[in-house]
């Protein structure tokens, strides 16, 4: 009986550690979990908590932003990078390119989609007009190369004139699958 344990607990957790290992990561951090071990992992990596805001914040890509951690049923499925600054038009552009080329050239990366952003491109005109939303999704590689659902995608926001990027790591796994209706 006590093998029958053993081995079952040892199942359960060859189990639990392959599944964390297949999601998509955050600074080398699973995004699964409760809210508050990732908030602990994310203080270690050396964000601040913000009580008024309920975010991290600190530096990210040589960016200062605000982290969110997003829940389903009580686990961990996006993290949400938010730039702290703005931008005007011509800079949130320049930003937005370079994310590309930063994803594009990382090989733990595979493209998705990618909504290109040309110089020419009127994006006030085209978001307000015409509702349009610039937007590239990634996949996130696993260690061993084999794609799996590990989405890493970033937008183009819009406030009050001015813009700014929003990073998000889904764990697709933690998704509602409408299993509360």
């Amino acid at each position: 009986m006590r093998k029958i344990l053993s081995v079952a607990l040892f199942l359960m957790l060859s189990v639990a550690l392959y599944a964390q290992k297949d999601v998509t990561k955050f600074l080398g951090i699973p995004v699964d979990g409760s809210k508050a071990s990732m908030i602990q992992k994310l203080k270690g990596k050396g964000f601040v908590y913000n009580n008024l805001f309920k975010c991290l914040e600190g530096e990210f890509n040589g960016e200062n932003v605000e982290v969110y951690v997003v829940t389903d049923n009580n686990k961990v499925r996006r993290i949400a990078v938010a730039d702290k600054s703005t931008r005007d038009e011509a800079q949130i552009k320049i930003r937005y390119n370079t994310l590309c080329r930063q994803f594009a050239n990382n090989p733990r990366y595979k493209e998705v989609y990618v909504d290109e952003l040309p110089d020419s491109k009127d994006i006030s005109y085209e978001m307000t007009v015409n509702n349009k939303e610039f937007q590239a999704c990634y996949a996130q590689l696993p260690d061993d190369g084999n794609l799996m659902k590990r989405q890493v995608w970033f937008c183009i926001n819009r406030r009050l004139g001015e813009y700014s990027i929003s990073i998000y790591y889904d764990n697709v796994f933690n998704e509602a699958n409408g299993e509360d209706l």
